[in-house]
């Protein structure tokens, strides 16, 4: 029943669609909305869509329409490739029709399920944040796949003016944030090794403090408990489940010394590129999407083994696939480093906000705008 695109892609003109799930807080309705913005700040003239692609009513999705789109006009759509046919369905009639459709995907493996494949006949070409992501799906629409990742730079993250006070938090001890939505895998985040890397580094240190920044907790009761249950053996541990604004998510980001992912994959790593671009030193896991953008010169890169991907809620596996096992005792031994430093800490801050302004620019949208034929200005 889902409309199928013209056989052969028709030409760009007028401007560039964007439909996506905008007021969800997701990595694709953050992809949504970052392009937005990054199209607009380019010149190029935009139209948002919401898509409920997961059934929810869009009524609260806060993004208006900005009048009819012209004819020509690309289609972009970021929702991934099994939910793409429904997505398509339930935008306006013939929306898809006479335009270049294309597909914003993000996946966090290295190969993909087999349930992505029908997806690949709804769209002329994909965009995707990363090399890492752009090998996988690179498989399924061979010389069709382009990189483009999000365009922080362009509107960096703006942080709200709250102090550590306004979040309850001393101003004497060195604060290590983790940051993560449990809608995202439970597994795939592994906070449960962050919190092994800070107490193998800072034990139970008063001047060590480890905050957890949770996303969606209510849903997941039970990975909820568990890192309930982790979390209150450490006293120097906070965990902070309100649902804040962006701004305030980043003035929390902004009091914050440190910012660790112990990620076991990422398609692109939203938290570490908006913490580099806010001059903070990241320690992430040095495999998959974040590489993109974090080298050794910008970022505390942690080792790691690749290990079969076992993800207990069965959505971040695929056949043969494979994620990263950090090496908990590098990164307490460069959270130690970085605590125990803060001249060091200035210096890879800064390091890591010019790096993501050198690589989270405006330079790869253009380039994909100007490569479907637009006029950039």
């Amino acid at each position: 029943m889902a409309p199928r695109p013209d056989p052969a892609p028709p030409p760009a003109r007028g401007g560039l669609i964007v439909a996506g799930e905008f007021g969800r807080a997701s990595g694709l309705g953050e992809g949504a909305r970052l392009m937005l913005r990054g199209v607009e700040a380019l010149g190029v003239p935009a139209w948002p869509v919401m898509t409920p692609a997961t059934g929810r009513d869009s009524a609260d999705d806060g993004v208006p329409p900005t009048g009819e789109p012209p004819a020509g006009a690309p289609l972009i759509v970021h929702v991934n490739a099994p939910m793409l046919p429904l997505a398509l369905l339930r935008l306006p009639r013939g929306m898809a029709r006479g335009r270049r459709v294309i597909g914003y995907w993000a996946w966090e493996l290295p190969t993909l399920p087999p349930t992505w494949r029908e997806g690949a006949r709804f769209v002329h070409e994909v965009w995707v944040p990363s090399h890492f992501t752009r090998a996988a799906i690179e498989t399924l629409l061979p010389g069709r796949v382009r990189v483009v990742p999000h365009p922080l730079a362009l509107a960096p993250p703006v942080p709200a003016r709250l102090d550590r006070a306004a979040f309850g938090l001393p101003d004497d001890a060195v604060i290590v944030l983790v940051s993560f939505n449990l809608a995202s895998s439970f597994a795939r985040k592994n906070p449960l090794g962050a919190i092994a890397a800070f107490r193998r580094a800072f034990g139970t240190r008063a001047d060590r403090l480890l905050v957890l920044k949770v996303g969606n907790p209510q849903d997941f009761p039970e990975d909820f408990r568990r890192l309930h249950e982790a979390a209150a053996e450490l006293a120097n541990l906070r965990l902070e489940t309100r649902t804040l604004p962006a701004a305030e998510n980043h003035a929390l980001t902004a009091c914050a010394d440190i910012v660790l992912s112990l990620h076991r994959s990422e398609g692109f790593g939203l938290v570490p590129a908006e913490a580099m671009l806010l001059g903070k030193p990241v320690v992430a896991t040095g495999w998959s999407g974040n590489t993109d953008f974090m080298t050794d010169e910008t970022s505390a890169l942690v080792g790691y083994r690749l290990v079969p991907a076992r993800d207990p809620r069965g959505v971040f596996e695929a056949p043969g696939a494979v994620w990263a096992e950090p090496d908990l005792d590098d990164a307490a031994a460069q959270l130690r480093r970085l605590a125990d430093s803060r001249e060091q800490r200035v210096a890879l801050g800064a390091q890591a906000r010019e790096g993501g302004r050198a690589r989270l620019g405006a330079a790869p949208l253009a380039e994909a705008l100007r490569g479907l034929g637009l006029a950039v200005p």
